[in-house]
């Protein structure tokens, strides 16, 4: 009997699957197709202070291997979230949940993590630094140790949760951003956020995208969502959780041995609902092929 457990920040989780923010609304909605309390956790909708429609349409674009992206963080705003979204969420799943938070200042991020801290089902926040959708604010966070250093600490005063730091892939030098978020309190890293991309209309002669540039997912970003994850866990030693192009049981292992504590599923979800279900579902006969009796074993394991 092989054993699917895995620990993130101190927190058990049953497997390491969790669809990643922005591609499993707020988990209440999947639970017309199946039992969501099959997951390891879910990353809910990013949430920000205000509600934000989002960036113009279109804003999805297909991509050979992948997608583009530039939804720009529509969302309904924190209050709606903790007041209409949440619950709901409450009534069709029993673990801890992860709260994934954006903004546009540190007051945004503190603001939005205080008020977000009470609600008891959420055992992590996830503080996205790294989204390439929108201006202002975002990915600039991310992009340099010292203001991802500044944001976790700010948020750091105000929760004693587990608060992981979501990067971006678009910098030179992710090591040095990775170790100023754990210096700065982080209790773990994402890793990756989507990769900055663009499509351009032949007949319009113009950017597909009325945003020009969006997030680039799917498989075709796993290689260098594995090699990430991969050097930062030879220079952290708080835990990792990879995504990236994630489709597969495979894919699992393949970035648990990379590094990677859990994993995150993201535009699988888009293309096939029942994508995490069929992942966890499958992982048990993976790990009997590759002779894993733990998946917490394997942590690390191809360093």
């Amino acid at each position: 009997m092989v054993n699917l457990k895995t620990t993130l920040c101190g927190i058990e989780m049953d497997n390491p699957v969790i669809p990643a923010s922005g591609t499993y609304g707020f988990g209440y909605e999947f639970a017309e197709l199946y039992d969501v309390n099959i997951l390891g956790s879910l990353s809910f909708k990013g949430t920000t202070l205000e509600a934000r429609f989002g960036n113009p349409t279109p804003r999805i674009a297909e991509c050979p291997s992948g997608m583009l992206n530039a939804v720009g963080l529509q969302n309904p705003g924190v209050d709606a979230v903790i007041e209409k979204e949440l619950p709901k969420l409450r009534r069709v799943f029993s673990k801890p949940v992860m709260a994934n938070v954006s903004g546009f200042s540190e007051y945004e991020y503190v603001s939005t993590v205080e008020k977000l801290d009470a609600v008891e089902d959420i055992g992590w926040f996830e503080v996205n630094i790294s989204c390439p959708n929108v201006h202002g604010g975002g990915m600039s966070f991310g992009t340099s140790p010292e203001a991802a250093g500044q944001i976790t600490a700010a948020v750091r005063r105000v929760t004693k949760k587990p608060l992981i730091i979501k990067l971006s892939p678009n910098v030179t030098d992710i090591v040095s951003i990775a170790k100023a978020c754990e210096a700065a309190g982080a209790d773990g890293i994402s890793l990756i956020n989507t990769l900055l991309g663009m499509r351009i209309d032949l007949k319009k002669r113009a950017p597909l995208l009325a945003n020009k540039t969006g997030g680039y997912s799917g498989p075709a970003i796993k290689p260098v969502a594995v090699r990430m994850v991969y050097q930062v866990y030879d220079a952290v030693t708080i835990p990792i959780v990879g995504m990236g192009g994630i489709s597969t049981a495979e894919d699992v292992i393949e970035f648990m041995m990379a590094g990677a504590s859990a994993v995150e599923v993201g535009a699988a979800n888009l293309v096939n609902p029942y994508a995490c279900k069929e992942i966890i579902e499958n992982l048990p006969a993976a790990m009997e092929k590759y002779r894993i009796e733990s998946l917490s074993d394997i942590i690390g394991a191809a360093h």
